[in-house]
């Protein structure tokens, strides 16, 4: 019976800070753009009965001050959904006046064993600050992490990773596992929880709402019982239900949210989600295999994001 860890990285976003928009339209763009934010999809999670962890980026606090991150954080918890640690650290040296200003190292890997050491340690504190529980499970943000990330997270009391990601490999997303590992596995001293993939042919493309279609999530759920995976770990954002600008829903991937929480909710006996707090009994020494897409499916899937690309995302 697979785990499913239905996960939602939640960040006050780089480009909004970039565009120069004042604070209170970042944080609307990026926590709750065009009404399909986290509040929507707390909404839309509490009415299925599903749990789903909220990894949040704290970092922003550093630039544009704690409030906003707090709020989120309070509606979360408030809804009765976890708050895990999420890290983007280019706003350790970003400023507010010089919006251009961007760190020399965009991604944590690019950062010595020490820096990466001491940029979780001050994420975590700034975290709970927000008003989190201490985390137990961190996602690098752009998934780019390494062994000394997992080697620092350990050390700091971590016990769950989930920034390896084989459609991402090598980088930024530099885990010394192999691309196609997508079952839970005791690495660097904690367990490392991958993003589940599916072989696209050409590539591997991870289990996120703007990258897979209904059916492509149909089929991964089916195969994941059917092989009896370990864990199902899904990926979303708080802003990804909106187009980038963050000024209209995208109706494909509102469509494709809903789609999988009606499928979570109707299976929920062999496919119960899960928060990291639960610690699940999870079998760490599985080697499960990602789903072989089909033809059709991947076909129907890349003429869906013909359409959202060129209408969806347009702003309105």
């Amino acid at each position: 019976m697979p785990f499913v860890f239905l996960t939602i990285d939640t960040e006050l976003m780089w480009r909004h800070h970039v565009a120069g928009l004042d604070l209170a339209e970042m944080v609307a763009r990026s926590f709750e753009p065009a009404g399909v934010g986290v509040g929507w999809q707390l909404a839309r999670l509490a009415e299925h009965g599903l749990k789903a962890c909220f990894f949040v980026d704290p970092m922003p606090a550093l630039v544009h001050g704690l409030a906003p991150i707090a709020a989120v954080v309070e509606a979360i918890r408030a809804a009765g959904q976890e708050v895990q640690l999420h890290l983007h650290p280019a706003w350790s040296d970003a400023t507010a006046r010089d919006r251009k200003r961007r760190a020399g190292r965009f991604e944590l890997v690019e950062y010595p064993p020490e820096a990466q050491a001491d940029l979780i340690a001050r994420a975590r504190a700034l975290l709970m600050e927000a008003g989190a529980p201490a985390p137990i499970a961190f996602r690098a943000g752009s998934y780019a992490a390494n062994d000394a990330t997992l080697a620092a997270l350990a050390a700091q009391g971590f016990v769950y990773d989930s920034s390896h990601d084989g459609s991402e490999h090598p980088w930024p997303s530099a885990i010394s596992l192999v691309p196609r590992r997508i079952a839970p596995v005791l690495h660097e001293g904690l367990v490392e929880v991958p993003v589940t993939l599916i072989d696209a042919g050409a590539r591997l493309r991870h289990f996120q709402i703007c990258a897979l279609s209904v059916g492509e999530m149909q089929a991964a759920l089916d195969h994941a019982v059917r092989e009896r995976h370990a864990a199902v770990t899904i990926v979303s954002h708080g802003f990804e239900l909106a187009n980038r600008a963050g000024t209209r829903p995208n109706a494909v991937h509102v469509r494709r949210f809903e789609a999988l929480c009606r499928m979570l909710a109707a299976r929920r006996d062999e496919l119960p989600t899960a928060h990291f707090a639960d610690r699940p009994p999870l079998p760490l020494d599985q080697d499960d295999a990602p789903l072989v897409s089909s033809y059709l499916r991947t076909g129907l899937r890349q003429a869906e994001q013909l359409w959202s690309n060129l209408v969806e995302e347009r702003a309105g």
